[in-house]
C-alpha cells in the first residue's frame, strides 16, 4: 500500500490544521481508502426515528450517497473515540446523548472501518457542522435500503441492522467470582469486592468479544450489574460505567430480581456464577449461565 495526501485544493477539511490521519490509503490493485489509521463512523439510533445518515456532499468520496458520520481517526485514537468525534464535528451529535451498544470492524489488513452502534438516550437534532453534508436525516430502519447508499455501507447494513435485534447484559455474582480465587479475599471482603467491582467497571467500558456472548459483529458493550451481598456490601468501588446493587438479603434472591428486569428488554442476558442452583433459577427465567472463569479471563 502507498498513502497519499489529499490533493492540492481538495476540498475535505479546509479550516484548520490537518491531522495526519487525513490521507488516503491505495491498495497495490488501486482501490482508495480514507484515514491513514482507519476510519470510524456512528449508526446511532434512537428508538422513535430511526438512524442518523447523512447525505454526501457531490466532491465526497461516492458524493451524492447516504451514509453514517464518520471519518479518519487521528493517529493513537480508538474506533469508538473516533466515531463519536467525527460524528460530533459532521452532525452535531452529543457525546453524552448516545450509548455504545456495539462495534463492527472490517478489517482489509491496509486498512479498517470501524462502526459504532450507539443508542440515543438523550433525543437531538443533527446539525450540519461542516461541508461534507449536503442533508441529514433520521430515517427508519425499514427504510434505509429505498435511499442510494454509499456502497460500504450499503454492503454493512444487513449485517448491522440484524445485530440491532441484541442488546446483552452481564449481572455477576460478585460474591461468587470473588469466592473463586484464593487471595485472600476473607481478610477484607469489602477491599476484595471493591477491587473485582473496579475491574468489572473497566470491562463494561472497554467491551466484550463478540464470540464471548454468541453474537455477530466484533465488541459489544453490554450493560453490566454487579451484585453485591454481605460484608462486600461496604465496598466503595469506582463503577461509573456498571450498575452496583447492594442485597439487603440473600446475594441470590437480589440477582433473581436483576435478571427479572433484565429479560425482555435485554438478550441476551448472561449471569456469572458458579452457584449451580442460582443458575437454575435464573436459567428458568430465560438468562443463560457462565463461570466465574469466564469473566476472570477478561479481566486479566
Amino acid at each position: 500500500m502507498t498513502i497519499e495526501p489529499p490533493a492540492p485544493g481538495e476540498p475535505r477539511r479546509p479550516h484548520g490544521p490537518r491531522d495526519p490521519g487525513d490521507a488516503w490509503v491505495v491498495a497495490p490493485t488501486g482501490e482508495k481508502y480514507w484515514g491513514r489509521f482507519g476510519a470510524a463512523g456512528l449508526l446511532a439510533l434512537d428508538p422513535e426515528r430511526g438512524v442518523l445518515l447523512q447525505h454526501r456532499v457531490s466532491w465526497s468520496h461516492f458524493g451524492g450517497t447516504w451514509a453514517l458520520p464518520g471519518g479518519a481517526r487521528h493517529e493513537g485514537e480508538s474506533a469508538r473515540d473516533g466515531a463519536l468525534r467525527e460524528s460530533a464535528e459532521e452532525a452535531g451529535v452529543p457525546v453524552d446523548a448516545v450509548r455504545a451498544r456495539f462495534e463492527s470492524v472490517l478489517d482489509l489488513g491496509i486498512w479498517s472501518y470501524s462502526t459504532l452502534v450507539a443508542d440515543v438516550t438523550t433525543p437531538f437534532e443533527p446539525v450540519i457542522s461542516d461541508p461534507e453534508s449536503v442533508a441529514l436525516e433520521w430515517v427508519a430502519v425499514d427504510r434505509v435500503t429505498d435511499l442510494p447508499l454509499h456502497p460500504g455501507f450499503a454492503a454493512a447494513w444487513p449485517a448491522l441492522r440484524a445485530a440491532l435485534g441484541s442488546r446483552p447484559a452481564i449481572v455477576v455474582d460478585v460474591a461468587n467470582v470473588m469466592g473463586s480465587v484464593p487471595d485472600g479475599w476473607w481478610k477484607d471482603r469489602a477491599g476484595a469486592a471493591t477491587r473485582l467491582v473496579t475491574k468489572l467497571s473497566r470491562l463494561a467500558e472497554q467491551g466484550v468479544d463478540a464470540d464471548l456472548l454468541g453474537l455477530s459483529a466484533t465488541r459489544w458493550f453490554p450493560r453490566v450489574v454487579a451484585v453485591l451481598e454481605g460484608q462486600s456490601r461496604a465496598a466503595e468501588p469506582v463503577a461509573p460505567a456498571l450498575e452496583v446493587r447492594r442485597a439487603p438479603g440473600e446475594g441470590d434472591d437480589e440477582i433473581v430480581e436483576a435478571v427479572r428486569g433484565l429479560v425482555g428488554a435485554f438478550d441476551p442476558v448472561v449471569v456469572v456464577t458458579g452457584d449451580r442452583e442460582l443458575a437454575a433459577r435464573v436459567e428458568a427465567l430465560g438468562a443463560t449461565v457462565r463461570g466465574a472463569r469466564w469473566a476472570l479471563d477478561q479481566l486479566g
